[in-house]
């Protein structure tokens, strides 16, 4: 009697397991951009005014909403920092890195992507690519600010948003913090047991895009980064064809900057001392 009740629950068992597979794929495939983007935030917690810098509010228009930034100015700058932050939060939890390109003599525009912060609508994969854009023609034609004059970092996700520009723009440098190769690369060192590659919308094919890199670039990554393994930046250095540096820090995805900071400073000041030279 007990091997006749294990014979009819094994297949209903086997069954129930791929309904729930099964379910777990369609929940995957219809919230991948709510679970991407579920780290935003709208609450401003910092300003600029509180660590007494000046700035100004900038906004632009773009299909789908505003757009909203932070433009702080830097007397006698050597250049400007175009900064792409990740997934999470928003612009007034990024003062800190910008504090490292300030300290450095750069202008810095931190700004923020469609539903995150100020910025209205909603984000997505190319909502990212259509902010950067509108942020860079901010500084290149209202600004008028030259395009070699400008460094696209980003980090994490926004490491993904400044790859997308820089294969299409020649700025003076490159910056990737923390950055993985795509969305389904990265989604694959996790949920290995899921068709990641054939259910992933959400992209951000950074391999793809690091070929085609015009700008000496910089990569840094953290051999602690249990979000990003350290073989994403590893290997996106290496498709980079242009002069390029690979900086090895220690530390968590979003805090091995600050973690390791007696590796990053001088690597990041080298960087943008060879880079750009005053009266270059």
């Amino acid at each position: 009697m007990s091997a006749f009740i294990f014979r009819k629950a094994v297949p209903v068992c086997m069954l129930l397991a791929a309904g729930l597979y099964l379910l777990f794929f369609a929940a995957v495939w219809a919230f991948q951009e709510r679970i991407m983007f579920s780290g935003r935030r709208a609450e401003i917690t910092q300003t600029p005014e509180s660590l007494q810098w000046p700035h100004e509010d900038v906004w632009v228009d773009v299909v789908g909403g505003r757009t909203h930034g932070w433009w702080l100015p830097l007397e006698n700058a050597k250049g400007t920092v175009l900064f792409s932050h990740g997934s999470g939060k928003n612009i007034s939890h990024y003062l800190d890195d910008a504090q490292y390109f300030r300290d450095n003599g750069f202008s810095v525009l931190l700004y923020d992507y469609g539903g995150y912060g100020q910025s209205t609508g909603a984000p997505s994969e190319n909502r990212c690519y259509t902010d950067i854009r509108a942020m860079w023609k901010h500084l290149t034609q209202t600004l008028k600010i030259p395009e070699d004059r400008i460094v696209l970092a980003g980090c994490s996700m926004g490491g993904g948003v400044t790859s997308d520009l820089a294969a299409h723009v020649k700025p003076g440098a490159v910056i990737l913090e923390s950055t993985f190769l795509s969305v389904p690369r990265a989604a694959a060192d996790t949920l290995w047991w899921m068709p990641v590659l054939a259910m992933t919308r959400t992209q951000f094919r950074n391999i793809d895009k690091a070929p085609h890199f015009q700008s000496p670039v910089l990569v840094v990554h953290s051999k602690d980064d249990t979000v990003v393994p350290f073989e994403h930046g590893r290997r996106l250095f290496e498709a980079v064809r242009t002069p390029k540096q690979f900086v090895e820090i220690h530390g968590s995805h979003g805090g091995g900057k600050f973690e390791s900071k007696e590796v990053y400073g001088p690597a990041l000041k080298k960087f943008l001392d060879e880079h750009f030279k005053p009266g270059s």
